[in-house]
């Protein structure tokens, strides 16, 4: 009995950790999230993995998974399509007022963004004095645009109501494109890693043009510890566009998505 009552006391006494579930979808760009915010927490000493899915968001809404970053911008859309705020503390408390009830929202990475850009070459942004994006209405007429072909851009900035995207297989055509003149500006984003050294990705200043999206998590509500919490929200104060990008290009050059999170994290240390 002795020996009976010692080994259910040790079964009620262990509680093994449980593994957090970090959600993002198949590609290589949101797997690299998932990984930086599953390393945050491996930092603070959780287990947590990453695990892709088609919609992440529906998993976290239906308890699979524990948390799930994303873009605020985009996530604001799914929630409530059409919203018009566009800077980023707009659109974040916008977003967080659209929230599913059981899903809140942690610090979004107000240095790390990766929202809707154009880019334009050296010639044109000097004949349009600066690389300032509200220069862009001032020569609106005759703008030829193109465009990744399947990637969602924009149909107007600001009064410019922009033609049809000439739509291009790949970055590196549609930039070709741009260099020969074949078209005069073309869609990218703020933490596209392709964009060539010798063009000008138009700066979008105050107020925005552009939505805002900037990196955020999304966790089930009341179920992260307060460490745990603070595990994630901490990478919105180490997180900026310039890692980011050089982290994308490392994982399209064949890297690791977890070892280029985790190498970044041993150069930024949490918790500390």
């Amino acid at each position: 009995m002795l020996a009976a009552t010692l080994a259910i006391a040790g079964c009620i006494g262990h509680h093994p950790a449980r593994e957090l579930l970090v959600g993002s979808h198949p590609d290589s760009e949101s797997v690299l999230l998932g990984n930086i915010y599953a390393g945050a927490l491996r930092s603070y000493g959780f287990a947590a993995r990453v695990e892709t899915a088609p919609d992440p968001v529906a998993k976290l809404d239906s308890g699979v998974l524990n948390v799930v970053p994303g873009l605020t911008g985009r996530l604001l859309q799914t929630f409530q399509p059409g919203a018009m705020v566009r800077s980023d503390k707009q659109v974040y408390r916008a977003m967080v007022s659209a929230l599913p009830e059981g899903i809140a929202a942690g610090d979004y990475t107000t240095a790390a963004e990766d929202k809707p850009a154009l880019a334009v070459t050296k010639f044109t942004a000097k004949a349009w004095g600066g690389n300032d994006l509200s220069a862009l209405p001032r020569h609106c007429d005759g703008l030829v645009v193109g465009s990744v072909a399947g990637v969602s851009t924009l149909s107007a900035v600001s009064r410019c109501r922009l033609p049809a995207a000439r739509e291009f297989p790949d970055d590196a055509t549609m930039f070709a494109a741009l260099r020969a003149g074949e078209v005069t500006t073309a869609w990218t984003t703020t933490a596209d890693p392709d964009v060539p050294a010798d063009l000008v990705v138009l700066a979008d200043g105050k107020p925005a043009l552009v939505q805002a999206e900037n990196v955020v998590p999304l966790y089930r509500r009341n179920e992260l510890a307060a460490r745990q919490l603070l595990a994630i929200n901490e990478v919105a104060g180490v997180l900026d566009t310039a890692a980011l990008v050089e982290m994308r290009r490392q994982v399209i050059g064949g890297a690791n998505p977890q070892a280029v999170a985790d190498a970044w994290l041993a150069e930024h240390p949490l918790g500390r």
